[in-house]
C-alpha cells in the first residue's frame, strides 16, 4: 500500500494527506513582502516505497474500472429520476486554441510558454459534481470516499466552529488557515458537527482524485484532461484571465465565488458566499459551463509537470506518471494577494490522496450521456 503519511516542513506532527489551495508562491504583483500560501514547503516522505508511482496508478485503473462496471451492470436496473441526478453536459466542438500564457501570473507553477494545442470534440457536465449528485452514487454503490478511511481531511479555519477548533492541536506553520479536521468529509464539510442537509446543490467536497474517477466511471465519464479543462474554460475567448474576459468583475457584477477583503483573516462576502455556493450561481461562460473558475477547484486526470513543450499538440494527456495530479480553477478561497489561481492558464496541484474543503470536480466524455 502506497505511503499515506507527508511531511511537512513547519507542520506538528503527521497527517494523512496534504492539500493546498493557494500554491507555491504569492501572484507577482502583490503587495512586497505577502506571504505565500507554504504550500512549497510540503514534501511526500522520503521514505515512500520504490515504485510507488506505479502502485499507485494501478490502483486507480482497477477503481475505475470496478465502478465503471458497476456502472454497466447497474444500466438497466437504473429508475429514471436517478438517471436525470447525472450532471446536464453540453458538446464542446474540438479546435485549436493556445494553452497556457507568456504573461504567467505565477511562473513557478508551469503556466507558459504558451503552445498551439488541438482537442477533438467532447461532452461536460455543465456544473460541478453535487452533493446530491456523489449521495446518489455512494447509495448505489456503497463507495467510501478516501477521507473517510483516512478519519479526517483539510478545512479552512474560517469556516470551522469554535468547539472543532478547540479540538485541533496541528496546523501548518507557513499556512495556519489550513487545519487537519478528525470526521470531516463529504458528508460533513467542517467536520462532525456539520452536515450537507442544506447544500445538497452545492458541489461536493472532501474527494481525493480516485473518489473522482471512481463516480466518472460510474456515471460512464471520465475526468477532463488539463487540456480539455482549459479549452472549456476559455469558452471560446481568445487571450483572455477568465472565462468570461479580462475584467473581473465587468460592471460591477461577479462572475465567480471568490474572496472578497483581507484573506485569510475576512471575507466580506460581497459576491454572496464565505465558502461554497450552490452550482450555477454565477453566470455561464460561453460554452455553457458553470463555475469554471472558482466555488471549487477541479481534479483533471493529467499527472503534474511544469515543463511543456512548445511544439503543436493533439489531445496531450499530461506525462505518463508523477506524483501529483493538476487541479484547475481556484476555489472560494482564492484572493489576487494569495492564490491569483482563477484564471483559465492557472493551475496548481495535490497528490491523488488529498482532500479538503475547497476540492471538487465535474466530469467530461466524448459522447453524450
Amino acid at each position: 500500500m502506497v505511503l499515506r503519511c507527508l511531511v511537512w516542513l513547519f507542520i506538528i506532527g503527521c497527517v494523512s494527506k496534504v492539500l493546498c489551495s493557494c500554491g507555491a508562491q504569492s501572484e507577482p504583483t502583490a503587495p512586497q513582502g505577502a506571504a505565500s500560501c507554504g504550500c512549497e514547503k510540503l514534501k511526500r516522505a522520503a521514505a515512500a516505497v520504490d515504485g510507488a508511482e506505479e502502485q499507485t496508478a494501478s490502483v486507480l485503473t482497477d477503481t475505475a474500472g470496478k465502478y465503471s462496471r458497476v456502472a454497466n451492470e447497474r444500466a438497466s436496473q437504473a429508475q429514471g429520476d436517478e438517471r436525470e441526478l447525472h450532471s446536464q453536459m453540453v458538446q464542446i466542438s474540438g479546435g485549436e486554441f493556445l494553452m497556457g500564457t507568456d504573461n504567467p501570473g505565477i511562473p513557478a507553477d508551469g503556466e507558459g510558454p504558451p503552445r498551439l494545442v488541438h482537442v477533438d470534440s467532447f461532452y461536460m457536465d455543465i456544473q460541478e459534481v453535487t452533493n446530491r449528485q456523489f449521495q446518489s452514487f455512494v447509495h448505489a454503490t456503497a463507495y467510501v470516499t478516501e477521507a473517510e478511511k483516512f478519519g479526517d481531511s483539510f478545512v479552512f479555519e474560517g469556516i470551522l466552529s469554535e468547539t472543532v477548533k478547540s479540538q485541533i492541536t496541528q496546523a501548518v506553520a507557513a499556512a495556519p488557515w489550513w487545519l487537519p479536521v478528525k470526521g470531516a468529509n463529504w458528508r460533513h464539510p467542517e467536520g462532525l458537527d456539520s452536515n450537507i442537509t442544506d447544500r445538497l446543490d452545492h458541489p461536493v467536497l472532501h474527494v481525493s482524485w480516485a473518489d473522482a474517477v471512481a463516480y466518472c466511471s460510474w456515471t460512464n465519464k471520465k475526468l477532463p484532461t488539463e487540456a480539455e479543462w482549459e479549452y472549456a474554460c476559455r469558452g471560446g475567448l481568445k487571450d483572455r484571465l477568465y472565462p468570461w474576459g479580462n475584467k473581473l468583475n465587468p460592471k460591477g457584477q461577479h462572475y465567480a465565488n471568490l474572496w472578497q477583503g483581507d484573506f485569510p483573516n475576512h471575507n466580506t462576502g460581497e459576491d454572496g458566499y464565505v465558502k461554497s455556493s450552490p452550482v450555477m450561481s454565477f453566470p455561464a461562460n460561453g460554452f455553457g459551463l458553470y463555475d469554471m473558475v472558482g466555488n471549487a477547484w477541479e481534479w483533471t486526470s493529467d499527472w503534474w509537470t511544469v515543463h511543456h513543450t512548445t511544439e503543436q499538440q493533439d489531445n496531450p494527456k499530461g506525462p505518463p506518471s508523477g506524483t501529483d495530479k493538476v487541479k484547475k480553477g481556484g476555489s472560494y478561497m482564492c484572493h489576487k494577494s494569495y492564490c491569483y489561481r482563477y484564471r483559465c492558464a492557472a493551475r496548481s496541484q495535490n497528490s491523488p490522496d488529498s482532500s479538503a474543503s475547497n476540492l471538487g470536480f465535474r466530469c467530461v466524455s466524448r459522447e453524450q450521456r
